[in-house]
């Protein structure tokens, strides 16, 4: 059997939990260690530390601080492990706990972080899902159950000094010729550091990268195929690798695309651990790569939504992939409504279940195409267009949580 390393209580903050952060910096404290070829299991909090909760309101995601995310679990350190080497970690499985068989699903207010739609979808909304071995069922979105294919949303390596100066700098820089917040700098007043404490901590904390993006040490990909069976080869930058691990996902269409997008969830990762002496060198590495794993979900039905770069103003962009699968989501939801959905259900599906994104075309100017691929078979009824028309086939009355802002916008929490 594998040894639990790392250990949450769902009941205690995870501030009180010092094998926990949620910033990146070299200076924090591995919080325990292994040897190449040891296999080991972590235990994590949901990404917002237990905040949201499973009920049928809303405020808890119009509410949530989001300066405080994500609560890690690590950094774990490899003996041996030197800049500039690969670690191997293979996921070996991933779970959720047996009292907590729950994940949940936001749509953030545009005032509190928005989202990819947030034009569209301007308030705090929520939906819960219910874990039956490996499907999942939500009451807030009927005729609908899929399989999920756990994740990490967040797993990566600490950075060194000098790439953790580059990241802040660049995103100062891009802050500065911006004039919204297109990155978030570091924050001490929430920050957590894992075992550092005292002066140590508070010099660390000011610096201390946010975990919000995915950068070249790994981080917050959300790349629903790092799957239990994967594999992946992350460039190491700090002497004892750093791994850390969190922001697990029962299940999550490409894109994450309602920013809380997955299906969010506590759990455990079961992971094995190698080293590549010099890999890093040795096969051009900067940015982790991976092979996915052989499980999957069995869905082979598809329809796929096709946008193009002119957005739903009917402005023209260049090749601009970004406005494309926006307005294949859109398309999609648009098709979703017409069964009798909320366009904010439709949104929950398209965030939730294993939904496939494309790049499919990026020559042809001046529109680029993406794609979006509905499984069709996660329904339980026929999606399918028909001479006949779409059968108004879903539950009636019932409906995602919804919370407005606070005496008409002036609650705010902060990334």
């Amino acid at each position: 059997m594998a040894e639990t390393l790392i250990k949450v209580d769902l009941q205690q903050s995870p501030y009180e939990n010092p094998q926990v952060h949620n910033r990146w910096h070299p200076d924090i404290p591995m919080a325990c260690w292994v040897k190449a070829g040891d296999d080991f299991i972590l235990e994590s909090y949901d990404w917002t530390g237990g905040y949201v909760q499973n009920n049928n309101s809303a405020d808890d995601i119009r509410d949530v601080d989001l300066s405080t995310v994500h609560f890690l679990s690590g950094p774990v350190g490899v003996h041996g492990a030197e800049a500039g080497d690969l670690l191997v970690v293979d996921l070996l499985d991933i779970g959720s706990f047996a009292d907590s068989q729950w994940g949940f699903n936001g749509i953030f207010a545009r005032s509190n972080g928005g989202g990819f739609l947030s034009e569209h979808f301007p308030h705090a909304q929520k939906t819960v899902w219910d874990f039956h071995g490996i499907y999942t069922s939500s009451r807030h979105v009927p005729n609908v159950r899929f399989a999920g294919q756990i994740h990490p949303g967040l797993i990566g390596c600490l950075p060194s000094q000098a790439l953790l100066q580059e990241w802040n700098r660049r995103e100062a820089e891009l802050l500065e010729r911006e004039d919204k917040a297109v990155a978030h700098l570091p924050l001490a007043a929430t920050a957590h550091m894992g075992q550092l404490c005292g002066e140590a901590a508070r010099r660390a904390a000011c610096e201390g990268a946010r975990t919000v993006p995915p950068r070249e040490h790994g981080g917050n990909c959300d790349i629903k195929d790092l799957t239990r069976g994967a594999r992946i080869y992350f460039p190491v930058y700090v002497d004892g690798a750093g791994l850390s691990v969190g922001d697990l996902h029962f299940s999550q269409g490409d894109g994450e695309i309602t920013f809380c997008g997955a299906i969010e969830m506590a759990g455990w990762v079961h992971m094995k651990v190698e080293l590549i002496k010099g890999g890093m060198a040795a096969y051009g590495i900067k940015n982790p790569l991976f092979k996915p794993s052989p499980l999957t979900p069995n869905y082979n039905d598809y329809l796929i939504f096709e946008g193009i770069s002119v957005d739903e103003h009917g402005k023209q962009h260049y090749l601009d992939v970004q406005v494309a699968y926006r307005q294949a989501c859109l398309n999609a939801i648009e098709y979703l409504s017409r069964f009798g959905y909320s366009r904010a259900q439709a949104y929950s599906i398209l965030g939730t279940a294993p939904v496939q994104g494309h790049i499919s075309g990026v020559v042809d100017v001046p529109n680029a195409c993406a794609t979006l691929w509905l499984p069709t078979q996660i329904f339980d009824f026929d999606i399918r267009p028909q001479a006949s028309g779409p059968q108004q086939l879903v539950t009636p009355g019932v409906e995602v949580p919804l919370s407005y802002d606070r005496e008409g916008g002036s609650h705010r929490a902060y990334l």
